[in-house]
């Protein structure tokens, strides 16, 4: 029985050393944001989606037109980059996508009430 514990534990040491999964390498979007705060939980304003939009990947969020977006972040453009915000969507027929943030063009959509100015600028991770 202690040589099945310690083949378990041996085991297990060489996958913690050698993992067999690794993760997938995503360019940042932008090196710097624009919050409300130094934790970027305050909500900057509130946005209406102008247009659909399917998140290519698990950093952005789905937005449906019409939908209310709450904004937490700006990113700061940079170079040929397109502007993202960083947002969830608001709505009682969408109750299961509330909470969930991420990221998605400022372009599709329109400001309708801005609650405080994004006056911090801080580091993306």
């Amino acid at each position: 029985m202690t040589q099945r514990v310690w083949l378990v534990v041996l085991l297990l040491c060489l996958g913690l050393m050698c993992p067999l999964v690794t993760g997938i390498f995503m360019d940042k979007l932008a090196s710097k944001k624009l919050c409300a705060d130094d934790n970027c939980v305050y909500t900057i304003s509130l946005a209406r989606a102008e247009e659909d939009y399917n998140a290519p990947d698990c950093r952005f969020i789905n937005i449906k037109k019409g939908e209310l977006i709450y904004v937490y972040s700006k990113l700061v453009k940079e170079n040929d980059s397109g502007e993202f915000w960083a947002g969830s969507v608001y709505g009682r027929q969408y109750e299961d996508h509330m909470g969930t943030v991420g990221y998605f063009p400022s372009s599709l959509v329109s400001e309708q009430h801005v609650y405080q100015e994004a006056n911090k600028t801080l580091p993306t991770t």
